[in-house]
């Protein structure tokens, strides 16, 4: 028997091989498997509201009116959670969202060296194999706050979605935490 992440799983040897390598059964590779589907919109620390503009190659917190609010182009977005066969550190999620009639997903991608938050034409896979770039950890933001998160890329260790002021707007970019307990308000998503 092996316990991962608080649940045991039943383990059994098939055969001894060559150079007496014991070889098991019944194990999973690595991978992502959708589970649910919540719809939200994103808030930061201002109250703003992420809106994707895919026409601007962009996303960026806004302040929203109701009557923008109710026709939830850009911003009404698909947390997809994912079930995984590995422990990790946060629940795996990724993100989709329609603007007009086409649908986008959230990504990490790197681009002259620096890793970048891309909206993709498409939809998030019901699988994902191994690895991917749609993939992001939902982590608690701190301890104290348990309706506020921060949510980690899962190629790149500590770097979070968060997002910087350039000129008037909030641009959603992803951003290196110095120090594991760092508390960055920029990072704070509700």
């Amino acid at each position: 028997r092996a316990k991962m992440s608080g649940e045991e799983i039943l383990v059994c040897a098939v055969e001894l091989g060559k150079n007496f390598c014991l070889y098991f059964a019944g194990l999973e590779c690595d991978a992502f498997c959708k589970e649910k589907i919540l719809h939200r919109v994103l808030r930061n620390v201002n109250s703003q509201l992420l809106v994707v503009r895919p026409d601007l190659n962009m996303a960026a917190f806004e302040d929203v009116t109701d009557q923008e609010m109710k026709s939830g182009n850009g911003m009404h977005f698909s947390i997809h959670y994912y079930k995984t066969t590995t422990p990790s550190a946060g629940m795996p999620v990724a993100f989709s969202v329609q603007v007009e009639d086409k649908s986008y997903y959230m990504c990490c991608e790197k681009e002259c060296g620096k890793m970048i938050v891309r909206f993709r034409e498409g939809e998030v896979p019901k699988e994902i194999p191994g690895e991917s770039n749609v993939i992001f950890f939902k982590k608690t933001f701190t301890s104290h706050s348990s309706r506020a998160f921060k949510f980690e890329c899962s190629l790149e260790q500590g770097m979070f979605l968060a997002f910087e002021e350039e000129g008037y707007l909030r641009k959603l970019i992803l951003k290196k935490l110095s120090k594991e307990d760092e508390v960055d308000e920029t990072m704070k998503i509700s």
